[in-house]
């Protein structure tokens, strides 16, 4: 059976059919061809199933909040304010690249919005300090996967859904390891430039220059402090945060930054629309398939001849990281997550695992996967917005994953670097 479900899934996807189609053509199949007694209804039943969750209203009003922020200047701002401070040193370029990514995914919460928000300007200016295309290029796509460590994360988004899990907590967690890989990927830019002789800007800023570019960042810096705040405070929910990070980036575009007309509004809005279509059918093919999966009792037998009957907490975690590395290479990674969780998920709270290091841990995965060789969505997003060839980017990226994989390590045998936050704060904070 499950070679037939693969078939179909890699053989649609070659064709040239989007994701979507080979996710709910595959299920039916097998439904029709190894159990022909299931109504068909049944999958119906599993894609409404999948989109019933009060928490995935909060997608919709993330991915809108930051087209608008897109569609505006912010990105530019906070690298103008980032680049005063970093631009002139060693690997300056490249260091302001990784931080630029790390607060633009406050924003959008999306690896593939931040390559294009980030990269478009910062890829000139790498390029104008020495930095060749298969060193700059990588560097925004792998920079680009903080946009998920750091909330609002889709993928922390949709791992809450399938596990119940508090999307407050894996926002809060999230922000330790996202800031542990932003100074790794700082030391590995500055030992590059330094290796390779790379200089920053000719011109330090004075502290005149940087306290005029954090007064035109100091509105889009307002963002994740709101979000994180409002949730940590327990103000609002993260659903609630979502709507209020619309209200936000409308007023600051509209009318205080006067980026945007208010009738380029729906065209933006219409745009939102799309990318949220598609990311809910995703989320209901992937239910419907994570349902045949169970069905057919395939996740119980692949749980006892991987684990054992009693795996330790680090053996889990180890599993689970490979798992959702390889599939995120060549999936997309919120239908890797919405399948594969449900088949973990169980076999990990056993072992005594905190679902909320567990969550991350996923999370961190997906993100580097979407950066990964053969098929990262990343990749193709940066193939598409630079022009570039996808061999001369896939080149550069293996010392960036080497760098975030052995994050994933440090994470995974010290997994209270991701929980420590729980000493400082209520459990479940904003709610659901």
């Amino acid at each position: 059976m499950i070679w037939l479900l693969l078939v179909i899934l890699f053989g649609l996807l070659l064709i040239g059919y989007p994701m979507m189609v080979p996710m709910i053509v595959a299920p039916l199949v097998v439904m029709w061809v190894y159990f022909p007694e299931v109504d068909p209804v049944v999958l119906v039943q599993q894609y409404y199933a999948g989109l019933d969750s009060f928490v995935l209203l909060a997608v919709p009003m993330f991915i809108f909040a930051a087209d608008i922020m897109s569609a505006g200047k912010t990105s530019q701002r906070l690298l103008d304010f980032i680049g005063s401070f970093l631009g002139h040193l060693r690997g300056g370029y490249a260091i302001t690249t990784a931080a630029a990514c790390t607060l633009f995914g406050s924003i959008s919460g999306s690896t593939q919005a931040t390559v294009a928000a980030v990269g478009t300007p910062m890829r000139k200016k790498l390029l104008e300090s020495g930095y060749k295309e298969k060193q700059a290029i990588p560097l925004i796509i792998n920079a680009s996967d903080l946009a998920l460590m750091i909330p609002p994360s889709l993928a922390m988004i949709m791992y809450a859904v399938v596990t119940g899990t508090s999307v407050g907590e894996l926002f809060i967690a999230g922000i330790l390891p996202g800031i542990i890989i932003f100074l790794m990927f700082s030391v590995y830019s500055y030992l590059l430039a330094k290796h390779q002789n790379l200089v920053g800007n000719d011109h330090k800023a004075t502290w005149q220059e940087r306290l005029y570019a954090f007064r035109k960042a100091l509105l889009p810096l307002g963002f994740p402090i709101l979000i994180i705040g409002g949730i940590y405070s327990g103000f609002f929910s993260p659903t609630e945060a979502a709507a209020v990070s619309v209200a936000y980036a409308f007023i600051l575009e509209v009318f205080v930054f006067k980026t945007i007309k208010i009738k380029g509004i729906p065209r933006i809005a219409e745009s939102s629309a799309i990318v949220t279509a598609a990311v809910f059918i995703l989320v209901a093919a992937g239910t419907s398939m994570s349902w045949i999966l169970s069905y057919a009792k395939l996740p119980s037998g692949i749980i006892a001849s991987v684990f054992g009957s009693e795996p330790s907490a680090t053996y889990v975690l180890i599993v689970v990281a490979v798992a959702f590395f390889i599939g995120c290479m060549f999936v997309d990674p919120l239908v890797v997550i919405l399948i594969l969780t449900p088949i973990f998920f169980p076999v990990a709270e056993t072992a005594g695992v905190d679902p909320i290091a567990l969550g991350v841990i996923i999370t961190l995965q997906a993100a580097i996967g979407s950066a990964t060789p053969p098929f990262g969505v990343d990749i193709f997003t940066a193939v598409a917005v630079f022009n570039r060839p996808y061999a001369e980017i896939v080149k550069g990226t293996w010392p960036y994953i080497l760098i975030l994989l052995a994050a994933s390590a440090l994470f995974i045998i010290f997994p209270d670097i991701i929980t420590i936050y729980q000493e400082f704060m209520p459990a479940n904070p904003g709610g659901d």
